[in-house]
C-alpha cells in the first residue's frame, strides 16, 4: 500500500441543473470550484465541460475551444494541477470526442471500459428515465486508448461491474494498453452498488501493481466506502458529480469541503496525501 493517496475532484459532471445544485459551469466558475478543491488537496480534476449559453449549462458541450478555456482557467488557479478528461459518449458517433482529446491533449481522460444498461427505478417502480445502454464494446474501447496513446493521454479505465473489472486485464493481455489506471463506479442503480465489502473483490480481479481509486455515486454509505477505499490502499476521488452530502449528512455548497472530508478518510487509514508534483511523478508525467 502506498503511505500517499493521490485525490481526484469531480467537479461537476453531466446534466446537473446549475439552477438547482451548486455545480460549476463557466471557466470562471470551474477554475474558482477547482482552486477550492486544490487548496483542500485535490491534484487531479475530472472535468466535464457544460454549454455556455443561459439556460443550457446543464447541457454537455465538446467544443474544444470552450474545453481549453476552461482547463486554462483552471490551471492558471492551481499550479501543476492534472487534468482528467471525460470522454463518455453514448451511441456508435464518437468521432467528435477523439478530436475533442487531440485538441485538448489532457494528461489523463476517462475510457469506459465496458456496456452497462443504465437504469433506475421511482419508489413505485417505475423508470426514473427510459432504459438506455451505455454502449462501449471493445471496438470503441480501443478507439479511444489508441487516441490517447497517439497524444500520450493516460487512460484512466472506468469499470461499473466487475465483469469491466475483469474485461480491462483482457485489453492488457491483448496489447491494447499496457498501463490501467482502475476506476471502481459504485452506486449507479444497475451497476456495482456502493458497498465497502465488495472492494477487496475488487482489488482482487484487477491486474497486479495498478492503481486503483473509487467513485462513489450517491449517498448512502458513500464516506464508509471512502474510508475502506482509503484503509486499502486506493486513491481518492469525490466531488459535487458523484454526491452532495458530507459525511455528517449535511448538503456541501462546494467541491471544498468534499476534498477535505476526503483528505481527513486518508488521514484517518494513516496515509499523507500527494502534492502536485508528487502526484505527476506517480503518474510518471515529469
Amino acid at each position: 500500500m502506498s503511505d500517499k493517496a493521490i485525490i481526484t475532484c469531480s467537479l461537476t459532471g453531466v446534466l446537473t441543473n446549475p439552477e438547482q445544485h451548486p455545480v460549476p459551469v463557466t471557466p470562471q466558475q470551474m477554475a474558482d470550484e477547482a482552486k477550492r478543491a486544490y487548496d483542500a488537496g485535490a491534484t487531479i480534476m475530472h472535468v466535464h465541460y457544460r454549454q455556455q449559453e443561459k439556460g443550457k449549462g446543464h447541457l454537455p458541450t465538446w467544443d474544444p475551444v470552450i474545453c481549453n478555456e476552461i482547463n486554462d482557467a483552471i490551471r492558471s488557479l492551481c499550479p501543476d494541477v492534472v487534468i482528467n478528461m471525460t470522454t463518455g459518449v453514448v451511441g456508435p458517433e464518437y468521432q467528435y470526442v477523439l478530436d475533442y482529446l487531440r485538441a485538448c491533449k489532457p494528461e489523463m481522460a476517462a475510457c469506459n471500459a465496458g456496456t452497462l444498461n443504465y437504469l433506475k427505478t421511482r419508489k413505485d417502480g417505475s423508470w426514473a428515465w427510459p432504459p438506455m445502454v451505455f454502449d462501449n464494446p471493445a471496438s470503441k474501447v480501443k478507439a479511444f486508448i489508441d487516441v490517447m496513446t497517439e497524444c500520450n493521454i493516460i487512460p484512466e479505465f472506468e469499470c461499473f461491474d466487475i465483469g469491466i473489472v475483469r474485461s480491462v486485464g483482457l485489453y492488457i493481455e491483448n496489447g491494447m494498453t499496457d498501463h490501467a489506471d482502475y476506476n471502481f463506479v459504485m452506486g449507479v442503480a444497475s451497476g456495482m452498488p456502493a458497498d465497502p465489502d465488495l472492494l477487496p473483490l475488487l482489488v482482487k480481479y484487477k491486474k497486479d501493481r495498478m492503481p486503483w481509486q473509487a467513485t462513489v455515486i450517491g449517498r448512502d454509505d458513500v464516506w464508509a466506502v471512502h474510508e475502506r477505499v482509503a484503509a486499502l490502499g486506493g486513491n481518492l476521488r469525490t466531488g459535487l458529480e458523484d454526491c452532495f452530502y458530507l459525511p455528517d449528512g449535511s448538503k456541501a455548497s462546494s467541491n471544498g469541503p468534499m476534498i477535505e472530508a476526503l483528505a481527513n478518510c486518508a488521514k484517518k487509514a494513516g496515509r499523507a496525501i500527494t502534492s502536485p508534483a508528487e502526484t505527476r511523478q506517480m503518474l510518471k508525467l515529469n
